[in-house]
């Protein structure tokens, strides 16, 4: 395989484009609106070729610009729902995931990874515990969430090495786990037991158990989860109560997986 860093080396790296998705992303909930001084700042890029790519994304519609600010259209929802709508798992795993929902009284989740963060594919929202609103798209830091530990504890030893060795992690709250041999003790432990809890991590008052959902051939595509605010026996509730419905809806969602016939369309890698 490649690495990243010497592909952009490489003839068949798309400078252009590298820098066109780079100013995309310079968007976020903070910065909705941006002047083109601004996003050379963000993005680390020059101001001739911000412009050039503001351009282009305004010529093709994700972008507009009002004055001197540039924002996202509705347009770039295309470039998510193409992925998402091709994701029929979140079709077949949505009643499960509202009966879930009810059947505890907690929000639950589902999500993929991708790179160093989950990525929120469904979500069936009882109350909002986090201080951002969570909702499809939405992206986490995967080493500090449960979902994003079933998934690296699907991996290869080699696997989770590399992830490890390629991100940079650093402690969120006083209780986030972050150091490579501490986390690394972590993937294995949810690999033994086949669930993880995670309590405080990623921010306070929050905690978090999740399974992972398994394709026909046995590659865990995605996590599921239910959050739950912090109490001394919010453990022992998660391990009683949320853990057996969190099994009892893999096994509803795995089912209609086999019945259906779905694939995953993107196939496992040392990166996630």
């Amino acid at each position: 395989m490649v690495s990243r860093a010497s592909f952009t080396e490489s003839p068949d790296y798309m400078q252009s484009l590298a820098r066109g998705l780079q100013v995309l992303c310079a968007f976020n909930r903070e910065r909705s609106r941006s002047t083109l001084s601004e996003i050379a700042t963000q993005t680390g890029l020059s101001r001739a070729a911000v412009r050039r790519s503001l351009l282009t994304l305004q010529h093709l519609g994700y972008v507009a610009a009002e004055a001197r600010h540039f924002f996202l259209t509705p347009r770039v929802l295309e470039l998510g729902y193409s992925y998402l709508s091709s994701l029929d798992l979140t079709e077949l795993a949505h009643e499960t995931m509202e009966e879930l929902s009810q059947g505890v009284g907690e929000s639950c989740s589902m999500s993929v990874l991708d790179g160093s963060e989950i990525v929120y594919v469904a979500r069936v929202a009882v109350r909002r515990l986090m201080s951002v609103a969570l909702g499809v798209g939405a992206r986490l830091p995967a080493f500090a969430t449960s979902m994003g530990r079933v998934l690296l504890a699907d991996k290869s030893y080699n696997e989770v090495s590399a992830w490890l060795r390629q991100y940079t992690f650093r402690p969120i709250t006083a209780h986030t786990v972050y150091k490579t041999r501490a986390l690394r003790a972590e993937i294995q432990k949810v690999r033994r037991q086949g669930y993880a809890f995670v309590s405080q991590e990623l921010e306070l008052g929050l905690c978090s158990i999740a399974v992972p959902i398994r394709s026909t051939a046995g590659q865990a595509v995605c996590g599921l989860n239910v959050s739950m605010r912090y109490s001394d026996n919010v453990q022992a509730v998660a391990r009683e109560k949320m853990l057996p419905a969190l099994r009892s809806a893999r096994q509803a969602i795995e089912q209609a997986i086999a019945r259906s016939g779905w694939k995953p369309l993107v196939s496992r890698s040392a990166y996630g």
